[in-house]
């Protein structure tokens, strides 16, 4: 059989959310309507980008394929007081136990179907001239662009969610049970290495369903790197029962009875979560010679442990594990193994706050999020709109900083992608106070 070679379980993506529509300057021309009045309307808002888990898919190929998520911009406004439509949203579906980083933190774990995330919020439109509109200002001869949308790039993570996952040496017969008691068909061979992706697939024992993963052969050193089974261990992270299969002839050199010990520390070393979860040791092969004294040597290892002797091929023993599984499966709550990281309070402050910085003798810069937004936002080529601009600066401290710093006439000014001239000498209550050199 061929072997599935679309499994993806990383994927790096590029989002961008809509842009915010510009906003309209217009103004009411009729006959006979000699004071019409603006009448510019809004641009649209743009369009959000969502991720949402969807069952069904167990594997991140498809949206690997296509990394960059786009959702469309919204349209600007017009005259006659006509708002400009808003971008249509773009939903992109990922595997049920995806997790979401952003700078290397859990933003997210999309663990069951429908769980949503907002990965990117499109940018807000410009209003136009009649929003600002007042009874000190009937005639504003200004208007805003819209808000760029966020662009992030994300790094996603699957963890395939199942109720049972199977470990163990390669060989010992994961595959084969799987194929025995699912409708999956795995690759089956007889030499090592064999599963070279996690398979999944649903055991429905006596009425009471439940997904089974059949993770690939872990060896000595996993939690290292060594061999396959490192790259999909995370993938039994949230299953709730783990079946340790165990093949009565060793592996390698490897004795059957030192081999538990070995494959059990393996788990706990890559994460202190398997030393919280149940293991249930299963010897496989009972049709084979020895498999027996294996089992009676298990035991008296292990007294106080479930153990159970099967046969994948057979199907000996395979009904009296399943029956303990669906009777402990509805016991063992989906662990929680990822948390979403708050923002640290200093990002948050940088965000909502600003500093200057400056470069060189005459050249100044603002640093900040809204400062940016604000300056990005405006349409410069409206001189009303660049004196708001500034009566906001003046406001938020901006102004009263750079003065701070020195700053003097003919000096520059750059925030976000533009740049002013600085001239301290204009009432900016009255007249323009900078000259704006370049975008």
């Amino acid at each position: 059989m061929k072997e599935n070679i679309d499994f993806f379980d990383h994927a790096k993506v590029y989002i961008k959310a809509g842009d915010g529509g510009n906003g309209c300057m217009s103004f009411r021309r009729e006959k006979y309507i000699p004071f019409g009045g603006p009448d510019g309307g809004n641009g649209g808002k743009g369009g959000d980008v969502y991720l949402i888990a969807k069952s069904g898919i167990n594997t991140l190929f498809q949206i690997a394929s296509h990394p960059h998520l786009r959702a469309s911009d919204g349209e600007h406004g017009q005259g006659s007081n006509l708002h400009g439509k808003k971008g249509e949203d773009a939903f992109f579906y990922v595997p049920c136990g995806t997790i979401v980083k952003e700078n290397g933190k859990v933003v997210t774990d999309l663990k069951k179907e429908g769980d949503t995330f907002l990965a990117a919020r499109g940018g807000r439109g410009g209003r136009g001239n009649l929003a600002f509109k007042t009874h000190k200002n009937t005639a504003p001869k200004f208007c805003e662009n819209g808000e760029k949308g966020e662009e992030k790039v994300l790094h996603l993570e699957l963890n395939l969610i199942a109720d049972v996952g199977l470990c163990g040496f390669p060989n010992a017969g994961k595959s084969t049970i799987l194929s025995a008691s699912t409708k999956a068909r795995p690759k089956i061979a007889d030499y090592p290495f064999t599963t070279l992706t996690p398979n999944l697939g649903v055991v429905n024992h006596k009425g009471n369903p439940f997904l089974l993963a059949d993770i690939p052969g872990i060896i000595e050193d996993a939690h290292k790197g060594k061999g396959l089974g490192h790259s999909f261990l995370k993938h039994i992270l949230r299953t709730r029962l783990i079946l340790h299969i165990i093949d009565p002839y060793g592996f390698s050199s490897t004795d059957p009875i030192k081999g538990v010990s070995v494959i059990e520390n393996e788990l706990k070393r890559f994460s202190k979560n398997f030393s919280r979860k149940e293991i249930v040791l299963v010897i496989n092969k009972s049709d084979l010679p020895n498999s027996s004294e294996v089992f009676s040597r298990i035991k008296k290892k292990y007294p106080k442990r479930k153990i159970f002797l099967i046969s994948a091929v057979t199907g000996d023993g395979l009904s009296k594990l399943f029956d303990y599984v669906i009777k402990v499966l509805p016991k063992i709550p989906v662990p929680e193994v990822y948390i979403p990281e708050d923002k640290d309070e200093s990002i948050l402050r940088e965000e909502s706050g600003f500093f200057i910085e400056r470069k060189e003798d005459g050249y100044y810069e603002i640093i900040g999020k809204e400062p940016e937004k604000l300056a990005q936002m405006t349409n410069f080529s409206h001189e009303e709109g660049v004196i708001r601009l500034i009566n906001i600066y003046k406001k938020i401290g901006i102004v009263k900083a750079l003065k701070k710093y020195g700053i003097k006439n003919g000096d520059i000014v750059k925030v976000g992608d533009k740049e002013f001239e600085w001239n301290d000498e204009i009432d900016i209550t009255q007249k323009r106070p900078y000259k704006r050199i370049k975008k």
